[in-house]
């Protein structure tokens, strides 16, 4: 499928991440012009000369609203302008019981899961509005909407983020801006390995043996009994960002298997 947005241009976030490259690998299919922000891009940088489109890798740190600015200059540098913003990044934080995490806990995961977003969305929208065509997407998470007692930083983090988009949403769209979520769950990424192997040693137990007890425990809703894949989460998010997605705003769309039983997003 042709998703018509040849020649536009996006900025990825949390790039060197399993689903921010899985979506820079769809949009350089579909010729998207592609600027891929981390903290730490070492990791892609060889690889972004394989795209077969206009791309590059910068380091940049989300939290810090002078180098989100410093990359979108970049980008309207090297591109004219950015056309869609694809935000991946974030942490896990601090886990635990929620009355135990300290106001340091819940401000980080704030800082970067959050705040990030709207530093960026802050940096980009208001050009796209000026423009009269653009996409917001955001990577929220299940925990937004099926919060699990011992990650409430990121809970709430993922919330708030959650809101936010869907208060962009409401006016943005009238210039051509479309906003949505994507919320994925349990997908194979560094993230879960790491929760995986964590889990795995706690019960002395192989990996696999971990994410099948993980997913018979704590996800039954995921009937397929197994993690997501990054390639999977990405697919949705390039139909949001494509000229298809053309009357879909301030939605939230689901990535997880099933792993959450309720019916409201």
């Amino acid at each position: 499928m042709d998703l018509r947005i040849k020649g536009r241009t996006a900025l990825i976030t949390g790039a060197s991440g399993g689903m921010g490259w899985a979506v820079a690998k769809i949009l350089a299919e579909e010729g998207v012009r592609l600027v891929l922000t981390d903290k730490d891009v070492k990791g892609i940088e060889e690889e972004v000369l394989q795209l077969g489109t206009e791309a590059f890798a910068v380091g940049a740190d989300m939290t810090v609203g002078a180098e989100v600015d410093a990359v979108v200059r970049q980008a309207a540098d090297r591109f004219g302008a950015v056309d869609i913003v694809v935000h991946t990044s974030g942490i896990t934080g601090e886990k635990g019981d929620p009355l135990e995490m300290r106001d340091e806990d819940y401000l980080e995961a704030y800082q970067n899961d959050f705040l990030s977003a709207v530093r960026v969305a802050r940096a980009t929208i208001p050009a796209m509005k000026a423009r009269g065509w653009g996409r917001f997407v955001a990577v929220v998470s299940e925990n937004a909407t099926q919060p699990y007692w011992e990650e409430a930083t990121y809970n709430t983090a993922k919330a708030a983020l959650s809101v936010f988009v869907k208060g962009l949403s409401y006016k943005a769209a009238a210039d051509g801006v479309l906003c949505n979520t994507v919320s994925p769950a349990f997908i194979a990424t560094d993230m879960t390995d790491e929760m995986m192997q964590k889990r795995a040693k706690e019960k002395g137990v192989s990996f696999e043996e971990a994410i099948e007890s993980f997913l018979e425990e704590e996800r039954p809703g995921i009937v397929q009994k197994r993690r997501g894949e990054a390639d999977e989460v990405a697919a949705a998010i390039a139909l949001l960002v494509s000229e298809r997605a053309s009357f879909i705003n301030g939605a939230n769309i689901r990535v997880d298997g099933g792993s959450v039983q309720a019916v409201q997003n």
